[in-house]
């Protein structure tokens, strides 16, 4: 679980943040001016990566909130069965199954070379490689 750090603050539509330990990507911010004795508030609508459940948080504009580090590898599909592949880390030669989202499916076939992403421990299939 790899993580950094960063200012709620800084943070934009379309950043990657972890909320309640799930990876989500910002969908909305909403910034509260100071009040007389207090601090700014940030309103942040988040949408899980892995799950698609919405999230919605608020915490002070100082704050700081965990960023998942995103490492992106290369694979090659060993054998398909139903929403499920078997494939093989081009690096490291680990093999392990990912599920096939809906969007991929008819791409995927053995042999062909896929991107996933590991984001805390997780691993997602994103994008079927064309040669």
């Amino acid at each position: 679980m790899t993580t950094k750090q960063v200012s709620v603050s800084s943070l934009k539509k379309g950043n990657y943040v972890v909320v309640d330990g799930t990876a989500c990507i910002v969908s909305g911010l909403q910034v509260s001016r100071p009040g007389k004795h207090g601090h700014a508030k940030v309103r942040m609508d988040a949408v899980g990566i892995i799950d698609d459940k919405k999230r919605v948080t608020v915490m002070p504009g100082h704050d700081m909130i965990n960023v998942p580090v995103i490492e992106k590898k290369t694979a090659q599909v060993l054998s398909v069965s139903g929403d499920m592949a078997n494939v093989m880390d081009i690096e490291t030669y680990e093999t392990f199954d990912l599920k096939i989202p809906e969007e991929l499916k008819a791409g995927c076939t053995a042999g062909c070379n896929v991107l996933f992403w590991i984001i805390l421990n997780d691993k997602v299939m994103k994008q079927v490689k064309s040669e």
